[in-house]
């Protein structure tokens, strides 16, 4: 396992320039935790990450203060900095603040431009591609996708960049229930019948069918997820 993420990381090296900053090192890391190459209760040896990223120790450690910081990281004294292990309480309060953010951004919709939308649309085609050909981890990136350009549709980048690190932590919640499958699956048809009321600009009817979706999707996933965290 070691050795394929520092593959994958070396390969990331490209990515950063001379002038890399921890919060470059920082998006790279939260980039690779969501999309599983790190999963939950994952040591991350400051050693094999510079070597790695070829970054130096300062930079390395000011990073996962930065991702401490929005939970994806812990720091365990005496034992080193893991991938964060999200509690139950913790997966209701982001599905809290989701509710607030993403059905807020709804309300937006009359004065964002029509590709905005498409963007949504264009996660939904990854979606469906990857289910056809079975891949129902990518299937859940790609629903990571749809929720951001959901928030992108506010039209702020705050709301934007917050709840890019609360769909990096929620994803932290997928990775440890073991049917991804069972998990995205019945979503996919709830994705296109929301993308259609916005493409059709109804946003009121968006707003209550993302609410809708958000309290089946948190008790659904509260289900799985306490069977095995």
């Amino acid at each position: 396992m070691t050795d394929e993420w520092g593959d994958r990381l070396a390969g990331d090296r490209a990515l950063l320039d001379r002038g890399s900053t921890a919060e470059r090192v920082a998006d790279l890391l939260r980039q690779r935790i969501t999309e599983g190459v790190f999963r939950p209760g994952t040591r991350l040896s400051e050693e094999s990450l510079r070597a790695a990223l070829g970054v130096s120790r300062n930079t390395l450690r000011e990073a996962f203060r930065l991702l401490s910081h929005e939970g994806l990281l812990e720091h365990q004294l005496n034992r080193g900095v893991f991938v964060r292990l999200l509690s139950s309480e913790d997966l209701r309060d982001l599905y809290a603040i989701r509710r607030i953010l993403e059905c807020g951004a709804l309300r937006n919709l009359a004065a964002v431009p029509p590709e905005a939308v498409a963007r949504v649309g264009a996660a939904i085609e990854a979606a469906d591609e990857a289910a056809a050909r079975g891949d129902w981890v990518a299937v859940g990136t790609a629903n990571m996708r749809f929720h951001q350009a959901i928030a992108d549709l506010s039209g702020s980048r705050r709301v934007a960049g917050t709840v890019r690190a609360l769909l990096a932590e929620l994803r932290l919640v997928f990775l440890v229930v073991p049917d991804s499958r069972q998990l995205h699956e019945p979503y996919l048809a709830a994705n296109r019948a929301l993308h259609r009321l916005l493409a059709a600009g109804d946003a009121p009817a968006a707003e209550r069918a993302l609410q809708s979706y958000f309290d089946d999707a948190e008790a659904r996933l509260l289900a799985a997820y306490s069977a095995v965290a």
